[in-house]
């Protein structure tokens, strides 16, 4: 495998950052943009890699990828509709580390051929598909990395639910990149749980009114839960603010309990609290503790379609731990970490920790189930 690949796997959700100009769904989005600018920009603010449109129709051409590879020692992408050992061969002179080779319109005995040529020529390809017959054809031609694409191309209509499903069902020894439709943290949180390894961002950049800062705050901070929620106005508050999960805890015995998910705006997706056992709730993800003595447990799973993606590291109920953030620091996989967070304290602790996400409750409120917006938005810019 080639350095495409390589920089994808590194732990942890990677970013490729695409430079596009325009794109046949939206129209104009950053007319005249200057790829090298970008290129540089983009690498700097923690792009694993770069994806360069090299095709007329995103207003994209050969000499980007030129400039890019100038600008940039980070793995380019090349991105077009290529059919042909020519095709590869000309964007491989260009700089390219690796190509983008569509199923959609390329036989397997292409694919293969194309494949053949760019192991010759030292590219990566990232063969994408937009469907189970296409991620079916991909694993038989023993593609590695693999792109699932959530737009149809022939309508440009993005169907989220439907990438995921495909992401999921991907085998877990090849690399897996999510592309179109990422917006958002939470957007990039729903791929990873799927199994993602990767997320291609490309329009969310280039309508940024500064790309490299907007790329920063999708990778540099830990995702945000707010939990505990019982009130619509307090969901949009957190969403307002920058919160990527919003927790409503369903438990019966909790003061902050709600009785049921709330709906949640896009760029949110909810969590459902749940102790003892687990039951039909609606939301995305389920945060599920066991019950011990009347209450909950300390620590808690994080599930999505009933399997495990992440471990929730919380405090005794009722009681602290000196020894909490150490606990944590130390523990392996993908972390949560819960019990005791505010304002005033996040930002030490995810210095501490690292930790994959955060989840804060009893902190922001004015009376339990009651968020004090204000202190909503602190303890977002906390952990900015």
């Amino acid at each position: 495998m080639g350095r495409f690949r390589d920089a994808l796997a590194g732990g942890g959700l990677s970013a490729i950052a695409e430079i596009k100009r325009r794109s046949p769904s939206a129209g104009a989005l950053r007319p005249g943009a200057d790829a090298a600018e970008l290129a540089a920009a983009l690498a700097g603010s923690g792009a694993s890699a770069l994806s360069v449109l090299v095709d007329e129709r995103f207003d994209g051409s050969l000499a980007d990828l030129r400039v890019a590879r100038a600008a940039t020692a980070a793995p380019l992408l090349a991105k077009g509709f290529f059919s042909s050992a020519a095709d590869l061969e000309a964007v491989a002179g260009a700089g390219a580390d690796a190509a983008l080779l569509l199923l959609r319109d390329l036989d397997d005995e292409l694919a293969a051929d194309l494949l053949k040529v760019a192991v010759s020529l030292g590219l990566d390809a990232l063969v994408e598909a937009h469907d189970a017959e296409e991620l079916g054809r991909a694993i038989a031609l023993g593609a590695d990395p693999i792109g699932i694409n959530s737009r149809d191309l022939s309508t440009f209509r993005i169907d989220r639910a439907r990438q995921l499903e495909l992401v999921a069902r991907a085998p877990r020894d090849r690399m897996v990149v999510a592309e179109s439709g990422i917006r958002s943290r939470a957007d990039a949180a729903e791929a990873e749980l799927a199994g993602a390894d990767a997320v291609l961002v490309g329009t969310a950049l280039m309508l940024a009114s500064d790309p490299g800062a907007e790329l920063a705050s999708l990778l540099a901070r830990p995702l945000v839960k707010v939990c505990g929620l019982t009130r619509t106005e307090d969901v949009e508050a957190a969403a307002a603010a920058g919160a990527d999960f919003a927790g409503f805890i369903l438990a019966e015995e909790s003061p902050r309990r709600a009785e049921r998910v709330l709906p949640v705006p896009d760029s949110v997706r909810s969590v459902a609290v749940l102790v003892g056992e687990l039951r039909e709730t609606g939301a995305d993800l389920v945060q599920l503790y066991e019950r011990e003595d009347g209450h909950r447990g300390r620590d808690a799973v994080l599930l999505r379609d009933g399997e495990q993606v992440a471990r929730v590291l919380d405090l005794p109920w009722e009681s602290d731990d000196p020894g909490h953030l150490e606990r944590a620091r130390t523990a392996e996989g993908r972390i949560v970490l819960a019990g005791g967070l505010s304002p005033e304290n996040v930002a030490d602790a995810v210095e501490a920790v690292r930790p994959w996400a955060v989840d804060v409750s009893s902190s922001l409120e004015t009376a339990p189930g009651v968020k004090d917006h204000e202190r909503i938005r602190a303890f977002m810019q906390a952990v900015r």
